[in-house]
């Protein structure tokens, strides 16, 4: 079964919201039948490369909501301690505020060669913790070795179009499921959950899809054993 995730590296909630989708799906025992695939979304490409207040993510979003610094500061620091329910250590003290294209160009590669989860933890880690500018193309391209890639994979992640394009497609395709914002699960294409929803919420829709979509597809799932041969010459009667 197929679960899809719309998501933003710079999205506090899409961090949040993987911790607490990885905690479902270890309490779900058919797991090993869950295939998962994380696309993209721009919250906003409208932010420069470097925007102004790019060191002081209070003074950041104040500007770009018209909220008060010390409002800002008090959503932050809720912000903080959800993050910290779900194991997560948030810096925002640290944060460089950028556009995230480069990075969802440097996801769109890694999917390619089946590394899409690993690159969304590094580079959510990378924002969230470690306070990484993720519009620099040296820390981008160490990142990119971190998880597997080279920096030939990184070059072409951030010269190709098609790259690009592809985080177009994803964001489009959101609109056209119904997405107004991430993190956003659609499982088998039935089912959608909308947040960073807890873990024990998660797990009820995974449950009530994976029987559906297991009862749609019980007559893959019939097999008349008889005797086999496997991989390795191994046979068995």
């Amino acid at each position: 079964m197929k679960i899809e995730i719309w998501s933003d590296v710079m999205c506090p909630f899409c961090y949040i919201g993987k911790r607490n989708f990885e905690a479902a799906l270890a309490q779900f025992p058919d797991r090993e039948n869950i295939v998962v695939e994380w696309k993209s979304f721009q919250l906003d490409p409208t932010i420069p490369e470097v925007p102004q207040h790019q060191e002081n993510i209070y003074h950041f979003v104040a500007a770009r909501k018209g909220i008060s610094y010390e409002r800002s500061l008090g959503m932050h620091q809720q912000v903080v301690r959800m993050a910290k329910d779900a194991g997560l250590e948030y810096h925002f003290d640290k944060v460089l505020v950028t556009n995230s294209l480069k990075a969802h160009r440097l996801i769109q590669l890694a999917k390619t060669k089946s590394l899409g989860e690993k690159a969304e933890e590094c580079l959510f880690y990378a924002y969230f913790t470690d306070g990484k500018d993720l519009s620099d193309d040296a820390v981008l391209t160490k990142l990119g070795n971190d998880i597997g890639l080279t920096n030939a994979d990184v070059k072409e992640a951030l010269t190709n179009p098609a790259f690009q394009q592809k985080v177009e497609a994803d964001g489009a395709e959101a609109y056209r499921l119904g997405a107004n914002g991430v993190p956003f699960f659609v499982i088998d294409r039935k089912y959608a959950i909308a947040g960073a929803e807890p873990g024990t919420e998660i797990l009820k829709v995974l449950q009530t899809a994976y029987a559906e979509w297991k009862k749609d597809n019980s007559g893959l799932l019939q097999v008349a054993q008889g005797a086999t041969c496997s991989p390795g010459n191994e046979c068995t009667h």
